[in-house]
């Protein structure tokens, strides 16, 4: 492992949930197989330990470090959460960044449409793409530009509903695609997770009603790939420096 490559600090949400948790380490691992000269540690904002703050403090301060948000889109815990800990390390001369989001991408409205397809999903069925929501509203503008790209790709209705804070929520937003369905349609509601791993939100959206629910993103290896150039983006800034 070569100490001069910057750390890689992949920061997660955090979960209670077991799969959720071996499902987010996996992702992790398959970004160390693409980084092999790389340290990658794994990281939280909640729920979980340890968490961001804790992490970035047990790196070695002449240790370049990148904390790259393994979140869907920017909000709360990319915005303070994360950014409050990379300044408190770089206030003590600690060379320390965050990069963006792994949202928007084009590569994660493909894992999108891959999931669809493994649920069964077809051409007519109406689209329903299922985030989490957060209470930044730049967070819910970031999940439209992914549903843009999956509208642009899917042969029928797409629309977007949110778990929590930003609205549609999915439930309602359910509700309205099968409306628009018409009753003579053979076409059905399908909910898109836009989900990171199992959990919380995955296990409500199964309460929802759809007639399709398609897995969480998960392990799909062009999410680790999104991981990489988040990390190799923001490590440009060391080279500037």
């Amino acid at each position: 492992m070569n100490a001069a490559r910057p750390v890689l600090v992949a920061c997660s949400h955090g979960t209670d949930n077991a799969q959720g948790r071996a499902v987010v380490s996996s992702i992790v691992d398959q970004v160390r197989g693409l980084l092999p000269d790389v340290e990658v540690l794994e990281t939280y904002v909640d729920v979980q330990h340890p968490q961001v703050g804790e992490v970035l403090a047990g790196i070695a301060p002449d240790r370049p470090a990148v904390v790259v948000p393994l979140l869907l889109s920017g909000g709360f815990h990319v915005n303070v959460d994360i950014a409050e800990a990379v300044a408190e390390r770089a206030a003590t001369g600690a060379p320390t960044v965050a990069s963006s989001a792994l949202g928007p991408d084009e590569r994660l409205a493909r894992v999108l449409l891959d999931r669809l397809a493994e649920a069964g999903a077809h051409p007519g069925d109406s689209v329903v793409v299922a985030a989490a929501g957060s209470s930044d509203a730049n967070a819910a503008g970031d999940v439209e530009k992914v549903v843009e790209h999956v509208a642009a790709a899917w042969g029928g209705p797409v629309s977007v509903g949110y778990a929590t804070f930003a609205t549609p929520r999915v439930g309602v937003a359910a509700d309205l695609a099968r409306a628009s369905l018409g009753g003579g349609s053979h076409g059905r509601v399908v909910l898109a997770s836009y989900l990171l791993a199992p959990g919380f939100f995955q296990d409500n959206l199964g309460k929802v009603g759809a007639d399709v629910l398609a897995e969480p993103l998960g392990t799909h290896p062009l999410l680790a790939h999104v991981v990489v150039d988040r990390y190799r983006t923001a490590a440009a800034a060391f080279d500037d420096a």
